[in-house]
Formats: C-alpha cells, sequence, structure tokens
C-alpha cells in the first residue's frame, strides 16, 4: 500500500469516527446509565417483595426475570443509539416468545397457579388441606409445584396449575376442626338416656372445647336404628386423638349402660 492510498483510508476512518463518535458516546452513556438504573430498579423490587412476605423462590424468579426483561430492553436501546436497525432484532424477540410460550404452556400454567396461590394464600406451609384427591400437609410452595406430605409419611408434588383452578379445603385455617360421627341405637332403647350418655363422654374428654360447646342430637330415624349425630369440637392438632377417642369411649359408655349399638355405625 502506497503512502498516498495509506493516507486515503486514514483520513476516511478518520472522518467515520468523527461523524460516528457523537452516536457511539450517546449509545455508551445510555449503557452504563441504564445498566446502574437497572440495578436499582432490581433491588428496590427485591426489598419491597421481601417486605410484603412473597415466598423467597418467587421474589427471585420475578425478579430474575425484570432483570433479564430490562436488559433486552436496554440492549435493543443501545443498538438503536447506535443507529443500527432494530425492526428485524425485535421481530426475532417476538417470534422466539411466542416459540417459546407455546412449548411451555403446561409451566406457564403451573407458574401462574404458584403466583395464585401465594399472593391469594388458600394455604400456607404447615396448612392441612384436601385437594386433587390427596389430604397431606404442605411442606413448600414451590413456582411450578406445591410439595406435600400425607399421613403416611409419603411426600407429593401437586401442579400449581391444578391446584389453583380446583376445589381446596384447608382444615387448618380455622384453628379448630369438628368430628361428625354418627351412632345408631336400636328402637328399645332409651334415646334420653343415650343422649345422656354420649355428651357425658364428651364433656369428660379434655380436649374435646368446651367453646363451640359439643353436640348430641337425633339426626334420623332410620328402619332398624335411632341414629344421634356426635359432634366435638378439637384443635386442629387433637383433632385425630378426638375422633378415635370419641368412636371408642361412646362405645365403651353406652355398653356399661346397656344401650343396643346397631353395626354400621357411621362417621365423617
Amino acid at each position: 500500500m502506497s503512502p498516498e492510498q495509506f493516507s486515503t483510508y486514514a483520513n476516511a476512518l478518520i472522518g467515520v469516527l468523527v461523524d460516528y463518535s457523537p452516536k457511539l458516546i450517546s449509545a455508551l452513556i445510555v449503557l452504563f446509565v441504564g445498566l446502574y438504573a437497572i440495578r436499582l430498579i432490581n433491588r428496590s423490587i427485591r426489598k419491597i417483595m421481601v417486605k410484603r412476605n412473597l415466598d423467597p423462590t418467587l421474589t427471585k424468579f420475578l425478579a430474575d426475570i425484570l432483570l433479564w426483561s430490562l436488559r433486552i430492553l436496554l440492549f435493543v436501546t443501545f443498538i438503536s443509539n447506535l443507529g443500527i436497525p432494530t425492526t428485524s432484532f425485535v421481530t426475532i424477540l417476538g417470534a422466539m416468545g411466542l416459540a417459546v410460550g407455546l412449548s411451555l404452556q403446561g409451566s406457564l400454567s403451573n407458574f401462574a397457579g404458584g403466583m395464585l396461590i401465594i399472593v391469594f394464600k388458600p394455604f400456607k406451609v404447615g396448612d392441612t388441606i384436601e385437594a386433587q384427591g390427596v389430604i397431606a400437609t404442605v411442606l413448600e410452595i414451590q413456582i411450578f409445584v406445591t410439595k406435600m406430605l400425607t399421613g403416611n409419611n409419603q411426600t407429593v408434588f401437586v401442579p400449581n396449575g391444578a391446584l389453583s383452578n380446583g376445589t381446596i379445603i384447608n382444615y387448618s385455617m380455622q384453628g379448630e376442626r369438628r368430628a361428625d360421627l354418627t351412632f345408631s341405637v336400636s328402637y328399645d332403647s332409651d334415646i334420653k338416656k343415650a343422649k345422656e350418655v354420649l355428651l357425658d363422654v364428651l364433656n369428660k374428654n379434655p380436649k374435646v372445647l368446651k367453646t363451640p360447646a359439643p353436640e348430641v342430637f337425633v339426626k334420623n330415624l332410620s328402619a332398624s336404628s335411632v341414629d344421634f349425630a356426635v359432634r366435638p369440637w378439637a384443635k386442629n392438632g387433637n383433632y385425630g386423638a378426638v375422633f378415635s377417642e370419641t368412636l371408642e369411649n361412646c362405645k365403651i359408655a353406652l355398653d356399661e349402660a346397656g344401650i343396643s349399638v346397631q353395626p354400621f355405625t357411621l362417621q365423617k
């Protein structure tokens, strides 16, 4: 390359740099200011979610989504300030987002369900619930699934999408629970005495709450028996013990009183 050609190329390069330098400086300013602003916004959003007592997993996930969304927006702004056309780039991003969304429909549904559960709190960790045919204690509310432990020590993972769209029975939310039992006695029995015996059993059990008061009343006159509804209240932690002790103690008390218990005693 001759000195004249080198000088020509150098002058052309310098001219391009001079013409392009305002755009480059502007783009770099936008880039650095944008990165600093994104860091502040992300930190503030995390603090707000922590103060709202959102699930730590959800907090991190939402903060990461916000972080990368802002970074992509900043990158598009950066290349736009450099003078590079962004139409094609935005179109490609849109197509990629649509493809990912279609391929992850189930996961997105579970994610949305997890957010609804965490925001509206139909249950929390430690609650015993019945949902999707499972009765178990909630161990962990994750982004896509809820982890629960059944009474026979089996771990169950229920998708949040199905969980949030189905019926949920929360046995722990109110703190107290009523056992609904039915005892059937023969028509030859003295029903007033039977009622007194059953109610006495409930009143003698220290685990049965006094308020609300336990109830015993004639529920039904069936073809072969008089059916009594026996309804003790208990704290959630004592429910299982109250249920089984009431069955056992009522049977013993009725036998001692000479009252015949009909077969097929029902419990609910």
